[in-house]
């Protein structure tokens, strides 16, 4: 059996570390979930202060994120786990744990230049 605290549900957004300059706590963000028709909206809690690189061997057992950065020929910018506080679920949206949603942060096309909002 499996308990699902309905009180605790959140976001983990996964940002390119290019972004991080305009990810900081109280920013205020859009949240889409996948085949749903309205936003919610929320606000950053926080973001990972360390991911593992699994291109470096390290002791099993870490506790840090551990995201792949690289394919073969090229390197990529890393994902750095950020979280996302949900602060309002309009009326008919039932959260469940696991879906899918694309997040926004509010004024990202002015911080990051036009078609290249989070």
């Amino acid at each position: 059996m499996t308990l699902v605290d309905s009180d605790s549900y959140y976001v983990a957004g996964y940002f390119e570390e290019t972004k991080l300059s305009h990810i900081r706590p109280g920013v205020r963000v859009t949240i889409r979930v996948m085949g749903e028709d309205r936003p919610l909206s929320g606000h950053v809690e926080g973001r990972s202060a360390g991911i593992d690189d699994r291109e470096r061997t390290t002791a099993s057992g870490t506790l840090l994120a551990n995201v792949n950065p690289t394919f073969s020929w090229v390197r990529l910018a890393q994902r750095i786990p950020v979280r996302i506080a949900i602060d309002k679920v309009p009326p008919g949206i039932d959260l469940i744990a696991g879906r899918t949603v694309t997040v926004t942060l509010n004024g990202a096309e002015n911080a990051l230049g036009p078609g290249r909002s989070e």
